[in-house]
């Protein structure tokens, strides 16, 4: 056996994953059902090409539109996960098409904290870290729990300034 691979440490377990808060998952349906204006702009123009009621097409595509909105969102919202180790931190999207991202804490240069008005009211932030690349220079996670933003800002912040010394 390869020594490299002998002294491997275990991989983690989906237990050391955390999950997005509950109050998140409407902040996600949300934002895939953006797509409803112009879907009712689409069905209006297409409605009243074929000759029909603009207004029925507008509905159907608000209607077809924000129930794909609906459900995307909350099977996306289920599958994003983050977990903070001393390496740094790790962020997991998609179910079918699956992303992990890793960020060794060695790479941030600066973190941003993000807070919309959907997302205060709810307690809710998105944490930006910004990395040395150049290509993916920045990881977003959306809705992270506000204590849960600041505490992996404040963390990953130190062991920058930790690097630094």
């Amino acid at each position: 056996m390869n020594e490299a691979v002998a002294t491997m440490p275990p991989a983690p377990s989906m237990a050391d994953w955390q999950p997005l808060p509950a109050r998140a998952r409407a902040l996600f349906v949300l934002s895939r059902m953006g797509l409803a204006i112009p879907a009712a702009f689409a069905g209006f123009v297409l409605g009243t090409a074929l000759d029909g009621p603009g207004l029925l097409g507008a509905l159907c595509g608000v209607v077809v539109v924000a129930l794909g909105g609906l459900w995307l969102g909350l099977r996306q919202f289920r599958h994003v996960a983050w977990r903070l180790d001393e390496d740094g931190i790790a962020i997991r999207r998609g179910r079918m098409f699956q992303r992990e991202t890793r960020v060794p804490a060695t790479r941030v240069q600066h973190l941003d904290l993000k807070r919309g008005p959907l997302q205060r009211r709810r307690r809710l932030a998105t944490l930006v870290v910004h990395t040395a690349g150049t290509r993916h220079s920045a990881v977003t996670l959306a809705h992270l729990d506000e204590g849960d933003a600041e505490r992996l800002r404040d963390v990953l912040g130190r062991q920058i300034d930790h690097d630094d010394d």
